[in-house]
C-alpha cells in the first residue's frame, strides 16, 4: 500500500468540553496518512489516478472549522469518515492535536490518533 502524508495542518476551531473552548476557540493540528495504490498515477503522471491534495485539505478544513464537537475522538472519527467516503483511499490514519488545552499542568500537547479502513 502506498501512503500520502499531510503533516501539521493548522486550524482554528471551537471543539472542547469546556464552555470557554466553544466560545473562544483554539488551534488544532491535524496529521494524516492516506493509504491507497497510486502506482498508476506515478507511471502516467495523471492526477485522476490518485487524490488531489488540495481537495483533501479542503475536506479536513471543512470538518474541523465547520463543526463543533466536545471530543477530539469525535472530530478524528468524522475526519476519517469524510476521507474514506469522499476519496479513493483504502485506509486513513488521523491524528488530532490540541496544543493549548485549558488543562492545568505542564505538557506539550494532547491529542488522539485513529486508524480506519474501508469496509471489505
Amino acid at each position: 500500500m502506498d501512503k500520502i502524508f499531510f503533516n501539521g495542518m493548522a486550524f482554528y476551531a471551537y471543539h472542547g468540553v469546556f464552555p470557554e473552548e466553544n466560545r473562544l476557540g483554539q488551534r488544532f493540528l491535524v496529521d494524516l496518512e492516506l493509504g491507497l495504490h497510486f502506482q498508476a498515477a506515478a507511471e502516467t503522471d495523471d492526477l485522476r489516478q490518485t487524490v488531489n491534495y488540495a481537495e483533501v485539505y479542503e475536506a479536513v478544513q471543512a470538518e474541523v472549522e465547520g463543526n463543533t464537537y466536545a471530543l477530539l475522538e469525535t472530530l478524528a472519527e468524522r475526519i476519517a469518515d469524510r476521507l474514506l467516503t469522499g476519496f479513493p483511499v483504502e485506509e486513513v490514519q488521523v491524528r488530532v492535536t490540541k496544543p493549548d488545552p485549558p488543562i492545568p499542568g505542564y505538557y506539550q500537547s494532547v491529542g488522539v490518533e485513529i486508524q480506519r479502513r474501508q469496509p471489505r
